[in-house]
């Protein structure tokens, strides 16, 4: 019999492309199969139709909101295969926060994680003594010209979620009701619009990547990120002229640092692929906890295992990169999931956008958010099926 090669697509970061590349090596030493990688942008990897990348490729890198689309097109293999029952367990265990449960769907296994990401803060230690712990320290600094915000579509968006998660009143998944109440909405948008004006416009261009190459780069005075999807690589000495450090979010609520977007990333299998069973063998394999704190850390990933996240020497590599934002990705809140949500994504980052430029009411803003949530309720599907 001959030994398949399989395709993957991942996205072009170093983040998510060298440690797959550096894993499928050693997969090729273990197995003899090769896995050939290609990339996507950013902004692909959050938009892409999943169905026309799982027809030409073997293994794809997802992000959970997809997992609702997928699951009525068809095109994802569930991974929760029968004799596997002990690995699957052992994943499920290695979850950090809601990442493993949030790649599930109607009672399957759609992928595994493999990134574990959330909005958190980056900060410079070279210029401060301690991250902000507080919103009201963030502004302190934000009216000296010292922050940045990402607010690139769809991250303006994630702050909104954010935002509202951390005041208590974290948005509504289910699309059969309103987003968030008008009045916890207000209040977001609100204290959104007042770090927006002092940030500036730049920042409606900017996505996590550039606002940490801003930050990390000789003589710049930006000190603080207070919501921003963490870049490994960026806590790594060397990587940048100045080193960035990673801390929880600051607090605008009373219940510490809970409700940050969880984001990260999940290997998946391919309906279509000829050898499914090779695929899930590999997916199994990368997203352990062995894999993952050993070669996935290693060639710059940023893992999506508790094992990992707990070690001694990757936290030693990364500035205790993982440790000092636990509690953040452990109490963070898993976006919608069902068909037709990704358009919504984009269509309310764009919405808020616009309030917050032509200074809208807060009201009207949320009244729209609230109708164009609803209009994402799938015709004949169960959102609550998660």
């Amino acid at each position: 019999m001959s030994v398949p090669t399989l395709k993957g697509m991942t996205w072009s970061h170093p983040r998510g492309y060298d440690p797959m590349v550096a894993c499928s090596s050693l997969w090729k030493q273990k197995t003899g199969i090769t896995i050939e990688w290609d990339k996507r942008s950013l902004q692909d990897f959050e938009s892409f139709p999943v169905e026309e990348l799982a027809r030409a490729y073997d293994l794809i890198v997802i992000d959970h909101p997809h997992v609702g689309q997928i699951t009525a097109e068809r095109c994802l293999e569930p991974l929760d295969v029968a004799g596997r029952e002990a690995e699957l367990a052992a994943l499920a265990s290695g979850s950090v926060g809601r990442s493993y449960p949030s790649y599930n769907w109607q009672g399957r296994q759609w992928a595994f994680p493999i990134d574990a990401a959330s909005q958190v803060q980056a900060w410079r230690p070279d210029a401060l003594d301690a991250p902000p712990a507080r919103w009201s320290d963030v502004l302190d600094l934000a009216r000296q010209g010292r922050v940045l915000l990402p607010l690139r579509p769809p991250h303006v968006l994630m702050a909104f979620y954010t935002l509202a998660g951390n005041f208590g009143r974290p948005c509504a998944t289910d699309p059969s009701g309103d987003l968030i109440d008008a009045d916890a909405g207000g209040e977001v948008f609100e204290t959104m619009r007042e770090i927006a004006a002092l940030v500036g416009p730049a920042c409606f261009e900017m996505d996590p990547i550039a606002v940490s190459e801003r930050m990390a780069e000789a003589g710049s005075r930006i000190i603080c990120a207070p919501l921003i999807y963490g870049y490994v690589s960026y806590a790594m000495s060397g990587f940048r002229a100045n080193r960035l450090a990673f801390a929880d979010i600051p607090v605008v609520g009373s219940s510490g640092p809970i409700g940050s977007a969880l984001g990260g990333t999940g290997i998946a299998v391919s309906a279509f692929a000829e050898a499914k069973d090779a695929a899930i063998a590999f997916a199994y394999w990368v997203a352990s906890g062995e894999v993952q704190r050993g070669p996935y850390a290693a060639a710059g990933g940023q893992p999506g295992h508790a094992a990992a996240w707990e070690d001694r020497a990757v936290n030693e590599a990364t500035g205790n990169f993982y440790r000092d934002t636990r509690a953040t990705l452990e109490g963070a809140w898993v976006r919608p999931r069902h068909e037709g949500y990704m358009a919504f994504q984009q269509a309310a980052s764009d919405r808020i956008l616009s309030g917050m430029a032509s200074r809208h009411k807060a009201a009207e803003v949320i009244a729209d958010l609230n109708r164009l949530f609803r209009e994402t309720l799938p015709a004949s599907s169960d959102t609550s099926k998660a």
